[in-house]
């Protein structure tokens, strides 16, 4: 079965002067123009191919990638507005994709990017654009586990952090404590789900796992050398098993939490061991 908006892995059926037609084996030929054919492909070879329905309602295949297919969403520009709705830049130079007036929230302009959501008309089995994203967020259960990792669409910067969506169905949130790197509006990040709320929303992190375990070893060694005079015998010398059972951590975190530590100066690196430095 077609789907359109999608990839499709298509046979060759047979070559014409302006292109080949590929089939999906159930009797649906689709026409792949010559501009998109790769080489010279054999009749009965495979090939991967995106499918749309062009404006007189034909379906068409091409080998060009599009910013986005039908299920996702994405930040697109507009490139021209008439009678109909905004006609949005979608990575297809031949087939701008619509955004009908009843699926916008404002007025759209060209020129300006905006957040919307790519579906498969059920009436006319065309692919549009919605910015009316909300409806298609939290419609089902998430079932993530706490670390579990995800895609997220940075939608909108707040007071607090950022508005994301998560693997292109839920809203998430990612706070200004849980950033590390300079993130951007559009721009899809990896980060790892924190907490998942009531209301479905998911709270995200940037901190890697490795990150976590450097910033546990590092509140272990403070809460060592606070405990113990501000000393410790442990250094780059110190075994793996002595680290992990003073520390509770590996010889790998244990060496990049005190590299950590130097560097904020809570601690000083010495010939017999790490010292804690007192607060001015």
């Amino acid at each position: 079965m077609i789907k359109i908006g999608d990839y499709n892995e298509l046979e060759v059926a047979r070559k014409v002067d302006f292109g080949i037609y590929l089939t999906d084996g159930d009797g649906t030929d689709i026409l792949l123009p010559q501009r998109y054919v790769p080489g010279n492909p054999d009749v009965g070879q495979k090939l991967r191919a995106f499918v749309y329905v062009d404006s007189e309602g034909r379906l068409i295949a091409t080998t060009e990638d599009p910013y986005v297919t039908v299920g996702q969403f994405a930040f697109l520009r507009v490139v021209d507005v008439n009678s109909t709705g905004a006609f949005l830049d979608w990575g297809l130079p031949t087939k701008h994709l619509l955004c009908p007036y009843r699926e916008q929230k404002m007025k759209m302009y060209p020129g300006r990017r905006y957040p919307v959501y790519v579906y498969l008309d059920d009436s006319s089995k065309r692919i549009v654009a919605s910015a009316r994203i909300e409806r298609f967020l939290n419609n089902r259960i998430p079932d993530y586990r706490s670390g579990a990792e995800v895609k997220a669409l940075v939608l909108q910067r707040t007071d607090i952090g950022y508005k994301v969506i998560v693997d292109n169905l839920y809203s998430g949130m990612i706070y200004n404590g849980d950033i590390y790197i300079d993130i951007a509006i559009g721009q899809t990040i990896d980060a790892r789900v924190k907490y998942i709320r009531p209301d479905r929303k998911i709270d995200l992190t940037l901190r890697s796992h490795e990150y976590d375990r450097v910033a546990t070893a590092e509140r272990a060694i403070l809460r060592y050398l606070e405990m113990n005079n501000g000393f410790s015998p442990m250094g780059d010398s110190s075994s793996p098993d002595e680290i992990r059972v003073v520390f509770g951590c590996s010889k790998k975190d244990f060496k990049k939490a005190i590299g950590q530590l130097y560097k904020q100066g809570k601690i000083a690196l010495t010939d017999d061991g790490l010292r804690l430095i007192a607060d001015k």
